[in-house]
């Protein structure tokens, strides 16, 4: 049976159509990495638009034909803005904030040194290119957010939802949820 995908909001079609490519550094596909995060959302019974957040927050390196390996060429490609600015068109800010937000999050959160020691080498490296752990002014800045704690949530997420193998529920289990939550056609 083919599933039609015209009544999908975009950016989960997205997802489906260019998630196969490998999400850098790591075991699994954008896709599985994406599912994997929305997943561990739901299973800690978060609101409806934190579960997309998770699903979708790293839409913005699918929107880029140049993300593979990006990293690894010393190359930042600010994916967060880029999916953030896609993600607000079409669900609003409760769930582009912390999409947006979700890099500062791990800045913020390596202050700790064992949360940064604990980091996947991909995501080390990756910090250093979005300006490592936060200084003082910077993390008092990110605190003051009404979205801050949405987007460590999702920081916590995106750093477990890298299991090889690990069976989460499909893109399409998810569309009913954003079909709720979409605010343009």
């Amino acid at each position: 049976m083919t599933q039609d995908y015209r009544n999908w909001p975009r950016p989960l079609v997205l997802l489906k159509d260019r998630g196969d490519g490998r999400y850098d550094g790591e075991p699994i596909t954008q896709r599985e990495h994406g599912l994997q995060a929305a997943a561990l959302a739901v299973q800690a019974g978060a609101p409806d638009s934190w579960v997309l957040a998770a699903l979708l927050h790293d839409l913005g390196h699918l929107l880029s034909r140049s993300a593979q390996d990006a990293t690894r060429r010393g190359i930042d490609l600010q994916h967060e803005r880029s999916g953030a600015n896609t993600l607000k068109h079409w669900f609003g800010p409760e769930v582009s904030e912390p999409v947006r937000l979700h890099v500062e999050a791990k800045r913020y959160l390596a202050r700790d040194p064992e949360y940064k020691a604990a980091l996947s080498a991909e995501s080390q490296r990756s910090l250093k290119l979005q300006g490592g752990a936060m200084n003082a002014e910077e993390a008092s800045q990110f605190e003051a957010n009404p979205a801050a704690q949405a987007a460590l949530a999702l920081r916590k997420w995106d750093d477990e939802a890298k299991v090889e193998g690990l069976k989460v529920p499909s893109v399409a289990s998810y569309v009913p949820l954003a079909q709720r939550l979409v605010i343009r056609d």
